[in-house]
């Protein structure tokens, strides 16, 4: 686990945050969340959506993977992080755990949460048809999958430290050339930094 990173991928509220913190500390790993990173350098994840749009929020998230992916790490991805190209093909040099779960376990977790804007207004049925089309997508990449329905943060971290031993090694990718645009410099500058707001996004 020490030689690669470890990634988390799944669906939003599936709890990747919180059981890549226990990994983290039962190995002795340095965690990371991709949404806690943005938020704290660029603004909450709505602000982000509302002036720059997807697109523009996938392209930084890239730039925000490529950081982070260093040997003996625990990294928590956003739920559509997976989405972007360059964060696929940085992926390949990871052990990628994908975190499957379903509606009925995270409903209560999205139910009223203001801080997803891609959940706004239906978040059930968004959420199951997000899970759908991006399912495939998390499946593909994975090198191991833990279904952590009816499972507790610690059960689904212990899932997860069982199924690594086990796991295939990485495939490695040359990131050597890397052309990923910094959108960081064309993002307003001043986007306030709002202490104590949710960090989960996408």
């Amino acid at each position: 686990m020490r030689d690669h990173p470890v990634v988390l991928v799944g669906p939003m509220a599936v709890g990747k945050s919180a059981v890549g913190r226990v990994l983290a500390q039962r190995t002795g790993s340095r965690f990371v969340d991709t949404d806690r990173l943005i938020v704290e350098r660029h603004g909450t994840i709505a602000d982000i959506f509302a002036r720059h749009g997807e697109q523009g929020f996938r392209l930084l998230e890239a730039e925000v993977v490529a950081e982070v992916l260093v040997p003996g790490v625990v990294v928590s991805l956003g739920g559509g992080a997976v989405l972007h190209p360059r964060t696929q093909e940085l992926l390949a040099g990871a052990v990628v755990v994908f975190l499957d779960t379903d509606l009925a376990t995270v409903l209560p977790r999205i139910s009223g949460d203001s801080g997803r804007p891609l959940l706004a207004g239906r978040p059930a049925e968004r959420w199951q048809e997000l899970y759908e089309a991006r399912r495939p997508v998390y499946a593909a990449l994975a090198t191991v999958v833990v279904d952590g329905r009816g499972l507790s943060v610690r059960g689904t971290a212990d899932a997860v430290l069982r199924a690594l031993p086990a796991a295939p090694p990485p495939r490695t990718t040359d990131t050597s050339n890397d052309q990923t645009s910094t959108l960081a410099d064309t993002l307003d500058t001043d986007i306030n930094h709002e202490i104590g707001t949710q960090t989960h996004g996408d």
